[in-house]
């Protein structure tokens, strides 16, 4: 009887050796690129020694096979775009795009025949655009009742923070439309919203000069102190 049981134990160790191996050697790791940008794919914890490298764009698809002396690249739509470093074991990829958002894979045969393998997840953003406010504002009595719009082109993965007098509001005010009710207790001279994703951030702000009153923008202003400068030199030149 305990030797059939240990007999069951054995078979069933057995059945779970291939998968507790292969937990052991595969590894995942993040990558984050801005669009536009050169990425290189590396594992800083290869074995130094093996006797088959590839790389894999999806699990079945091959981007390129390294062996001693020889590297041979397949017919791929990013083929012009990328390359082999035999010194880090890199992939670089020129020129990302947010077609390249994918999982590689770096698959190493070593000489006793046993295969390790590292996945990358690479994910490629473009810049956010420039940002716009758009306000709405009602004033009744001694308060103001602003409603801010910050809008951007459509984009994934972006993320609103707002700040008035560049002092951040609260985090549950995040989100592109700013309700809020302003008197003179609270005034802010100026209200600005930030648009961020992982690889970039861009912000826009509108000014008040008074309250509920909206400031000329500083190119505005710059435009008309310019102009009352210059009349007087205009009217010169037409009297002559």
């Amino acid at each position: 009887m305990c030797s059939s049981r240990w007999e069951w134990c054995l078979a069933l160790e057995l059945l779970l050796l291939p998968s507790v191996l292969l937990e052991m050697n595969t590894q995942d790791l993040d990558v984050t690129a801005v669009s536009g940008s050169n990425v290189s794919l590396c594992v800083s914890n290869l074995p130094s020694i093996y006797k088959q490298l590839t790389w894999f764009n999806t699990t079945k698809q091959k981007l390129l096979e390294w062996e001693p002396g020889k590297v041979k690249y397949f017919d791929t739509k990013s083929r012009n775009r990328i390359t082999f470093d035999p010194q880090s074991s890199a992939l670089n990829i020129s020129d990302v795009r947010e077609e390249d958002s994918n999982t590689y894979l770096v698959r190493i045969l070593k000489e006793g025949g046993t295969e390790h393998e590292w996945r990358i997840h690479l994910r490629v953003l473009d810049p956010v655009p420039n940002p716009c406010i758009n306000i709405e504002k009602k004033k009744e009595m001694d308060n103001c009742y602003l409603t801010l719009t910050c809008m951007a082109e459509s984009q994934s993965a972006v993320k609103y923070t707002w700040y008035d007098d560049s002092r951040l509001l609260s985090q549950e005010l995040e989100g592109n439309v700013l309700n809020i009710t302003v008197n003179s207790q609270n005034y802010s001279n100026s209200y600005t919203c930030q648009v961020k994703n992982p690889v970039s951030a861009k912000n826009s702000t509108v000014h008040f000069s008074k309250l509920c009153e909206q400031a000329p923008s500083l190119a505005v202003a710059w435009i008309a102190s310019w102009l009352v400068v210059l009349a007087p030199s205009l009217n010169v030149l037409l009297l002559t």
